[in-house]
C-alpha cells in the first residue's frame, strides 16, 4: 500500500489549485473552454514542473533512488487523477453550478485526506481539517479577487 505521505503533497496542490482555478475563472470570464485548457496544462505541465521539483529536492537530501521515484511517480499520478475529477467536473457540470459542485467536492476531498493524514501522525483531525480549510479557503478567496480585478482591468 502506498504510504499516505507520497499522497499528501499531490493531492493537496490538486484540490487547492483546482478549486482555486474555477473560482477564478468563474469571477473573471464565462469561458468554459479557457478553464479547462488551464486545468489541463496545470494538470500535465505544472504537475511535472512540480514532480521533477520534488524529486530533485529528495535527490539532493540523499533519498534512495528507488523511493525517490516511486515517490515522484505516486505525486505525479496523485495530482493527475485529482485535477483530472476537476476537469470532468467542469465537462459535465452547467457553468452556473460548476463553482458550488467544485467547492464541496474539493473540501470534502481535502477534509478527508487531512482527517486520515492527522490520524496517522496521532493528532486530533478536528483542528487539522479546520486548520487546512481555512488556508484553502484564502487560497479561493484571493483566485475570486485575482480573477475580479483582471476582468475589470483587461475586459475592453
Amino acid at each position: 500500500m502506498t504510504k499516505l505521505t507520497t499522497l499528501s503533497y499531490g493531492g493537496t496542490a490538486a484540490i487547492v489549485t483546482g478549486m482555486g482555478l474555477v473560482v477564478a475563472f468563474d469571477a473573471g470570464t464565462t469561458s468554459k473552454a479557457a478553464l479547462i485548457s488551464s486545468m489541463l496544462v496545470v494538470a500535465i505541465a505544472d504537475n511535472l514542473a512540480d514532480s521533477l521539483a520534488i524529486h530533485v529536492y529528495q535527490e539532493s537530501e540523499n533519498l534512495e533512488s528507488r523511493k525517490a521515484f516511486r515517490s515522484t511517480v505516486a505525486n505525479y499520478a496523485t495530482r493527475l487523477v485529482v485535477a483530472g475529477s476537476f476537469v470532468a467536473l467542469a465537462l459535465l457540470m452547467p457553468a452556473r453550478s460548476l463553482v458550488p459542485v467544485v467547492l464541496a467536492w474539493g473540501m470534502s476531498l481535502l477534509c478527508t485526506l487531512t482527517y486520515f493524514v492527522a490520524r496517522a501522525r496521532g493528532v486530533a483531525p478536528g483542528l487539522e481539517v479546520l486548520k487546512h480549510l481555512a488556508a484553502a479557503i484564502a487560497v479561493i478567496v484571493v483566485s475570486r479577487a485575482i480573477g475580479a480585478w483582471i476582468l475589470a482591468r483587461v475586459s475592453p
